[in-house]
């Protein structure tokens, strides 16, 4: 049975070097500007990080995948087109594109560099994928989240692309990479700027015990005194329906699919990914860790979930809760 490469995210070189240390196969990065869909500032690669990253890796016979997978807006593609033309020239394994004219530029200009169909891409289907394949070349598809474990089955199935699905990690409210909400509250989205929640447009107001937060002057949570409170995402925030205040989108929880590991490897995915670019270096080496470890185990018949592996996993997760998301869904 094929033992899928673990792909871990990196939003510094620090946490590019503990994903390998630990046991990535392949690291996944973004540039310090709007090509990434993790454009937070203080994150993210200049190009002598990524040089230096890439030499890193290259040496451990690891893999850099570079994500330019947010949308080149009119009049400003050559600047996407740059970044394609970065990721070639500093030694990156793969691009990872959402855009399908970027997929041709990539295609046309680089044809040696490997092109990833990025999860932004939304292609839920063999047919989807085929088509990007035939025209571009894709060599990989990263499934979105919305996907039953019998559906990513049948796509795997039915396409001769290598199929990465998510394993960890931050899961996205909307239909895959299309931010709306943010892009309503603030003109700005993770497909079109880079990011989620711009820093600019987030305030945070202190009223006696209360801890306020607001997105562009809307007001998406209320934290009690010691509350923990972390990065405000309005599909994660708390909101009046009915009269009652509750997480009515999203509650803040994690994608953990330690329980479903050997179905994935029975399918036959090629990589299984980590979400959280956004992440410290800490969350990047402890995550990396568990699953290097329980990917490797999935592959025996006698393969359980260590207890050990979940307490490590829910430490890292948001609002300390998982799920198994859309994978075991009882509905279609």
């Amino acid at each position: 049975m094929r033992v899928p490469h673990l792909v871990c995210p990196a939003g510094s070189l620090q946490a590019l070097k503990k994903a390998v240390d630990h046991g990535a196969d392949a690291v996944y990065v973004g540039f310090k500007d709007p090509t990434n869909a993790r454009n937070f500032a203080g994150l993210n690669f200049t190009d002598q990080q990524l040089t230096e990253g890439v030499h890193y890796a290259h040496q451990r016979q690891r893999e850099v995948l570079v994500a330019i997978n947010t949308y080149p807006q009119a009049g400003q593609t050559t600047h996407w087109h740059r970044a394609v033309d970065r990721a070639a020239d500093l030694g990156a394994d793969a691009v990872i594109v959402a855009d399908m004219g970027l997929l041709e530029y990539a295609t046309r200009t680089h044809p040696q560099l490997r092109r990833h169909l990025s999860v932004q891409g939304s292609a839920t289907n063999a047919d989807a994928i085929n088509l990007a394949r035939d025209h571009f070349g894709i060599s990989r598809v990263v499934l979105p989240r919305v996907l039953t474990l019998p559906q990513v089955e049948y796509v795997a199935a039915h396409t001769k692309v290598e199929v990465e699905v998510f394993g960890f990690g931050s899961l996205c409210v909307m239909a895959e990479g299309r931010c709306q909400l943010s892009s309503w509250a603030t003109g700005e989205s993770p497909n079109t700027h880079g990011v989620c929640s711009p820093a600019a447009h987030v305030r945070w107001e202190q009223t006696g015990g209360t801890l306020n937060a607001r997105l562009n002057g809307i007001l998406i949570d209320r934290f009690a005194e010691g509350e923990p409170a972390g990065y405000p995402t309005l599909c994660k925030g708390r909101f009046e329906v009915s009269g009652d205040t509750y997480y009515a989108l999203e509650e803040p929880t994690s994608l953990n699919t330690l329980a479903i590991l050997p179905e994935l490897l029975r399918i036959g995915v090629a990589a299984i990914k980590v979400e959280g670019r956004q992440r410290s270096p800490t969350y990047t080496a402890q995550v990396t860790k568990v699953m290097r470890e329980a990917i490797d185990a999935a592959a025996s018949s006698r393969y359980a979930v260590k207890p050990d592996w979940t307490r490590q996993l829910t430490d890292v997760s948001e609002g300390h809760q998982q799920t198994l998301g859309a994978y075991h869904r009882p509905w279609r």
